[in-house]
């Protein structure tokens, strides 16, 4: 019963010491404040900026890296040796063109072995139909038969497409960007050989926050302009807008653009595009300077009649040093932007002339 009295009567001491404690700052913020107001008679002097709305065509750039639309790792499809490279680094190919042979001696012989065992299969198959017509071999052993000429078939079109594998193609139109096979080498089923990138058309790969982005649509014309030829602004078009951003609230976007006779980019170099926004609608923007306390505090001073007025307004995006104020200021209020340091709500101001 002691214990329960002793914790009720600590308990009700520290409510009463933390009430005093706020009544405490409650009443040194006053003092503060009011010191503030009686050390500023005189009036402050302050700079001022007339809100209104205004109406503009918003432009944007972002900076990235172009791309090759088409870029391949070509790799061996079969295991053997090569006997010949027809490209070096630096050629430019076309799709199905050969550009090294695999040595091909086992493959033949395998694939008339198997073209004989097919043909074979295929006689044995006509003769089994028709003696099935006249009785002389029950269902199953012509079942039987179809089964081994299906074998066969499938055993021949494997080592046929063996055969063709040893003289290994270019899939895409580029350049040998890279070699890594020379005459002698052999090689296993999924050996690396050949880089092949395609430059006839690049993408443009570029980071866009998410205010700006949602204003971009798939196939919109962008124009785009590089450090190499400064001179030349190529025109590519939107192909890709990431449904998801990072941790910035940066969404990929890629940009197609075909490359120039004279003029050629290469993947790797750097380009800027510029995207045009349609025109906005007319929206209040203030100095980011006019925020007290920054523009995370959402709070203004107006200059009213010599007084300075703390308001709470309600802010949308962010232009540059500007900063849209979506509610909480009307039209031609006087919004102090500069000199707000030593303002308290209500102190007397004066405008000063700007140098």
């Amino acid at each position: 019963m002691k214990k329960v009295l002793i914790y009720g009567i600590v308990i009700i001491a520290s409510l009463a010491l933390i009430f005093w404690k706020l009544q405490a700052n409650k009443k040194g913020n006053q003092e503060h404040i009011e010191l503030v107001k009686k050390s500023n008679s005189g009036a402050v002097p302050v700079l001022t900026e007339k809100a209104g709305y205004t109406t503009f065509d918003q432009t944007a750039a972002a900076n990235g890296n172009f791309e090759a639309v088409r870029e391949i790792t070509l790799s061996s499809e079969i295991a053997g040796r090569i006997t010949q490279l027809l490209v070096k680094e630096g050629s430019f190919v076309h799709a199905g063109q050969v550009i090294a042979k695999i040595d091909n001696e086992v493959a033949n012989a395998q694939l008339q072995s198997s073209r004989s065992a097919l043909n074979q299969a295929k006689v044995d198959l006509e003769r089994f139909e028709k003696a099935f017509e006249s009785g002389g071999v029950t269902k199953k052993q012509l079942d039987d038969i179809r089964l081994q000429y299906a074998n066969a078939e499938a055993s021949y079109t494997a080592v046929r497409r063996s055969l063709e594998n040893t003289f290994v193609k270019a899939p895409i139109q580029g350049t040998i960007n890279a070699k890594y096979v020379e005459v002698g080498s052999y090689l296993s089923a999924g050996t690396k050989m050949f880089d092949i990138v395609d430059i006839t058309r690049l993408k443009l790969v570029v980071s866009v926050p998410e205010l700006q982005v949602v204003q971009l649509t798939v196939g919109q014309p962008v124009k785009i302009t590089t450090n190499v030829y400064p001179e030349v602004t190529y025109t590519g078009k939107i192909s890709f807008i990431a449904a998801k951003g990072d941790n910035s609230l940066n969404y990929p976007v890629e940009i197609e653009v075909a490359n120039m006779e004279g003029k050629s980019l290469k993947a790797g170099m750097y380009g800027t595009a510029a995207f045009d926004f349609a025109a906005q609608h007319p929206m209040m923007l203030i100095p980011r300077s006019a925020f007290y306390n920054g523009v995370n505090s959402s709070s203004v001073f107006v200059f009213d009649q010599g007084v300075a007025k703390l308001k709470k307004v309600v802010t949308g995006r962010m232009f540059g040093d500007k900063v849209e104020v979506r509610d909480g200021l009307k039209e031609g209020e006087t919004v102090i932007v500069s000199g707000q340091v030593n303002l308290v709500d209500g102190t007397e101001v004066v405008e000063a002339q700007q140098s």
